[in-house]
């Protein structure tokens, strides 16, 4: 309902992407990476997801990146080596 209706402030039971509300109870280290200008996505649901998440490490926010092209910009790869290599290696020592 939030990515229909970015305004929605409640989730509904038949919501099929509640990660609002689920993202709070999350254990392991997250890495929330967004695109600035996502078409499909609204911009907003990445912020309240990092917001709201005990685990989160520094996000990525991909300036001028979209919904199908985020993965051409080369900090997307360069933070992924980032948090697969640094911040979950860390975890497991």
């Amino acid at each position: 309902m939030r990515v229909a209706f970015p305004e929605t402030k409640k989730t509904y039971w038949f919501d099929a992407f509640p990660n609002i509300e689920k993202i709070s109870k999350i254990t392991s280290p997250v890495l929330i990476i967004h695109g600035t200008e996502d078409e499909v996505i609204d911009f907003s649901h990445g912020l309240a997801l990092f917001e709201r998440c005990p685990k989160a490490v520094e996000p990525l926010w991909v300036d001028g990146a979209g919904h199908n092209d985020i993965e051409l910009y080369s900090q997307y790869l360069e933070r992924l080596r980032k948090f697969i290599s640094q911040e979950l290696a860390s975890q497991r020592n």
